[in-house]
């Protein structure tokens, strides 16, 4: 068996004033050929699910291009077409082939969505193209995020999509190697995928902690329906609301072996099984010193207050201020925030050095929706170069990059000053600036539930909060979308 990889995954925001620009990806991922295989062997990524799936069962993998930037705004059209033609025309060049793997991520935009050639469901426009190079027969299939927004055209120009069925998504490299077990029961055992959706008229709150009720009986709910007969998988996509695209919201995909009927039947259920709860899947938030109040009535510690408004994983500019500022004004200690982007304090920390003090205005830079900068006095306790090695479950193996960095300390207030955008998925990074979340009684991360991955085992408490940001849900201003959403748009 001959198979071809890669892909091209990004969580675009169409809020965001980040821009993604070529250096996004090479600061994130973009490799080509073998550099691929090296990158990501051994990983919890899909990939490096792919990569164990052909060595069980004896393919060769292919490479050809892989590109992946942090969350931001959709990729120019420019941009895009330049690595999709790489990418397809590795995929050419590795003719004749018996099948691709895909890792794409289900909710990706690209250029400006009101021009012509605008493109809101990017993946279903790549897997088109994906198809005509390897034509009709040659089976294709994609591993998705679980935040995908999933078109009738992704699923006409794929044999097979997967989707991640666990948030924190920890599942990646089982979800890659479902992918190539499938791809092989394909090409050796003919199965014939058959594969069916059904768009839920939702936006998807985030009520949906797969380890926790009530996204967990939804799990177990697509679980059963996967042990039917005829079934071969089926997965729950839960959107990714931050796009204001046609096919923006809440799906369910079943693929069955030869029985088109059988898989509708089964998405139809299981996707109005889901509406039927649409109420418990949304959360109200508190405020950052609403949460900081309940923590310290109820006395938990450490406390983990999750900035989901400034999440920089659905491409929020990770500097808002809202959550600093009340952690100076109740004068907390033993407090951290974990972390602000912001370059420009970080450059000045370097001139300064290791154990000098220095006054700083911290965050609130990229937007006045993220606040305004919070004056401090601090003491620089660390810098460093940001390079890291995670040791979570998320992204197991793969190595990091913050960018120049530097650890600021006020008052028993530590915050972490970054220069690239990520969510904390585990606590690998802030160690190499000396800092132990841990140890530490309140902890603020901007993120919305990856975080948990590295935290949840040891935290307290945890409670998400929503301070002004660009993300601000309620301010959202949707102007695209294909259909009416509850409760956007309708509250039935």
């Amino acid at each position: 068996m001959r198979v071809a990889t890669g892909g091209l995954s990004h969580e675009s925001s169409t809020f965001t004033p980040v821009q993604t620009t070529l250096e996004s990806y090479r600061e994130r991922f973009l490799h080509e050929g073998d550099d691929i295989l090296h990158t990501f062997a051994g990983t919890n990524t899909p990939i490096g699910g792919f990569i164990e799936g052909a060595r069980a069962h004896d393919f060769e993998l292919i490479p050809t291009l892989f590109g992946e930037p942090q969350p931001s705004a959709p990729t120019p059209r420019p941009l895009y077409d330049e690595l999709l033609g790489r990418m397809l025309e590795g995929i050419a060049n590795a003719l004749p082939l018996d099948g691709v793997l895909l890792e794409l991520h289900g909710s990706m935009a690209v250029g400006d969505l009101d021009a012509p050639d605008g493109l809101g469901d990017a993946e279903g426009h790549l897997l088109a193209a994906v198809r005509a190079t390897v034509g009709p027969d040659v089976p294709v299939l994609a591993q998705l995020d679980i935040h995908s927004n999933v078109s009738q055209q992704m699923v006409a120009m794929a044999d097979v999509l997967i989707g991640r069925e666990t948030y924190p998504e920890v599942d990646m490299a089982a979800r890659g190697r479902e992918c190539a077990d499938v791809l092989a029961r394909i090409v050796r055992k003919g199965l014939r995928p058959t594969m069916a959706l059904h768009r839920i008229p939702m936006v998807w709150g985030l009520n949906q902690v797969t380890a926790h009720p009530p996204m967990r009986e939804a799990i177990a709910e697509l679980h059963r329906i996967e042990s039917e007969p005829g079934v071969v998988c089926g997965s729950i996509a839960t959107c990714f609301f931050l796009a204001d695209t046609p096919d923006m919201g809440a799906s369910v995909y079943i693929v069955t072996d030869d029985d088109q009927a059988l898989a509708q039947e089964h998405a139809d259920r299981l996707g109005k099984w889901i509406y039927a709860r649409r109420n418990e899947w949304q959360l109200e938030f508190l405020s950052a010193s609403a949460a900081l109040k309940k923590a310290q009535a109820v006395g938990r510690f450490p406390t983990v207050l999750a900035d989901i408004q400034d999440n920089t994983g659905g491409g929020s500019p990770g500097d808002s201020t809202g959550v600093l500022r009340t952690f100076i004004d109740m004068r907390l200690e033993d407090a951290c925030v974990l972390y602000i982007v912001d370059p420009e304090a970080v450059a000045l920390c370097r001139e300064a050095g290791v154990g000098s003090r220095l006054k700083l205005e911290v965050g609130g830079k990229s937007s006045p929706l993220q606040g305004t900068p919070v004056p401090m006095e601090v003491e620089v306790a660390a810098i460093a170069d940001g390079v890291f090695q995670y040791d979570g479950p998320m992204y197991a193996g793969l190595s990091g990059d913050m960018g120049p960095s530097a650890h600021i300390v006020q008052d028993g207030i530590h915050v972490l000053l970054v220069s690239r955008r990520e969510q904390p998925f585990d606590t690998a990074f802030s160690r190499t600036l000396g800092l132990d979340p841990r140890q530490m009684r309140y902890i603020s991360v901007k993120s919305g539930a990856h975080f948990r991955a590295g935290f949840e085992s040891w935290a307290g408490a945890i409670h998400v909060v929503a301070e002004p940001s660009v993300h601000s849900l309620r301010d959202l201003p949707f102007r695209r979308l294909g259909r009416d959403l509850y409760p956007l748009t309708t509250q039935a």
